[in-house]
């Protein structure tokens, strides 16, 4: 039996974080009814967060079609939203009106900025919630060559995982108390925990950072230990001055960034080969499928087609 059998869980989510929430509780064997806008869904390209879940076409704004959720709203677990702040509320749906009709369903609100703050109505997406928190100005690049992270930040660490952490306690909490309660999941607030507000993860020391390889490559060095760094120090041959890198990182970076450029990516891979100096070539898509290791765990990168047609507004 998985842990959430019996559990009814109803999704008004589209985009990422409500969707990827919801199919983490499904597959922890939650019923998951997906209430769905006539007209399909909002981002064809994460097709795959549907699996497991049941769908149920419903225009939201007709007073017929809300009537077909009561009986839904009456016995439901969890409820999932991520619209602007107040558009359930118009609806008739928001918490205060399902909690009369069901004192124990865990509502849980996913936006942006929260429910509310001078922010809480604007719209964003990944990229400008880790803009407005400061976590994109770490590893935003130059004016000449900006960079946006390869992954989706904000909506799944601040959203999708504290949506999930949430509910799952207030579940535990409904089990003493016998009443759910509003759930107000914050991107934007959920990622400070991610800003450590050191230099040492953002290229400010030798001992991380990336460093590129002669043919183009790049090698990902996470030697922040001493005994690491010790074994990278020895595998480079790096000069004995330079390996007490408090001295001159800025000198002993640079040193490390020669000797890496010298030599290819699969020359340092052998050479890294069984010494324990947590450092490692960085690996494409197409090598990570056929990566011996994920293989073997039964896992592989989710590539998703590209969008090829704009977002609906949202109600």
């Amino acid at each position: 039996m998985r842990p959430l059998e019996g559990y009814l869980v109803l999704d008004f989510s589209t985009l990422l974080p409500g969707p990827l929430a919801t199919l983490l509780l499904a597959e922890a064997g939650a019923e998951v009814i997906t209430i769905e806008r006539p007209g399909g869904d909002d981002m064809p390209s994460l097709a795959s967060l549907t699996r497991g879940k049941k769908r149920l076409v419903l225009d939201l704004k007709s007073p017929r079609d809300r009537d077909q959720l009561a009986p839904l709203l009456g016995r439901a677990d969890v409820l999932v939203e991520q619209f602007r702040p107040g558009v359930m509320r118009r609806l008739g749906l928001g918490y205060e009106d399902v909690a009369a009709i069901n004192p124990k369903i865990v509502y849980c609100s996913i936006t942006g900025y929260g429910q509310d703050g001078p922010k809480s109505s604007v719209a964003g997406h990944d990229v400008n919630y880790i803009a407005d928190t400061g976590l994109l100005s770490i590893s935003m690049g130059t004016p000449s060559n900006p960079v946006i992270p390869p992954a989706l930040i904000a909506d799944i660490a601040g959203g999708s995982y504290p949506a999930v952490i949430n509910i799952l306690l207030a579940l535990r909490e409904r089990d003493v108390t016998g009443r759910g309660r509003h759930i107000d999941v914050s991107m934007t607030d959920n990622l400070f925990t991610l800003l450590l507000g050191s230099s040492v993860i953002t290229s400010g020391s030798p001992r991380y950072r990336l460093y590129p390889t002669k043919d183009g490559r790049m090698l990902a060095v996470g030697a922040l230990e001493q005994r690491f760094w010790d074994a990278f120090c020895h595998i480079l041959g790096l000069d004995a001055g330079l390996r007490d890198d408090a001295n001159d990182p800025a000198a002993t970076s640079a040193r490390v960034a020669e000797i890496i450029a010298g030599e290819t990516a699969d020359t340092w891979t052998r050479r890294m080969a069984g010494h324990d100096c947590c450092c490692c070539v960085v690996a494409t898509l197409d090598e990570v499928s056929r990566d011996p290791h994920f293989v073997a765990r039964g896992v592989r990168p989710a590539l998703h087609v590209p969008i090829d047609r704009q977002f609906r507004e949202q109600l």
